[in-house]
């Protein structure tokens, strides 16, 4: 799924596959993918979603977050992130561990889709 533009959390999987009544490791056609595919598309934003936590975040409207303050977001709340993958995420986005993260630049940076050539 995520080679085809979308990334479901493994709860929002569970939830695909007991909708169309998929066991775990059972398997499915592919006219079911597909619907599976679509629906997922149609519930995902990301660049919306993550402005919305960045924005529950920034409690003073000063359009950015801390670096430390997105660390402790990542990995204390959700779907947790681990040390290793933050500093990966923030490497991605060229912003040093005790830098300011930027709303835009930030989307931007982590939403734009890999070269797949």
């Amino acid at each position: 799924m995520r080679c085809l533009g979308t990334s479901p959390t493994p709860g929002e999987v569970d939830r695909h596959l007991l909708h169309h009544k998929i066991e775990r490791n059972g398997e499915l056609d592919f006219s079911t993918f597909l619907a599976i595919i679509h629906q997922q598309k149609q519930q995902e934003n990301p660049q919306k979603e993550i402005l919305e936590a960045m924005l529950m975040t920034d409690k003073q409207r000063r359009g950015f977050i801390t670096a430390t303050e997105l660390r402790t977001k990542l990995t204390q709340l959700g779907e947790k992130l681990t040390n290793q993958e933050v500093d990966d995420l923030l490497q991605e986005a060229n912003i040093p561990p005790n830098g300011i993260v930027k709303y835009e630049d930030f989307i931007r940076s982590i939403t734009v889709p890999l070269a797949d050539y």
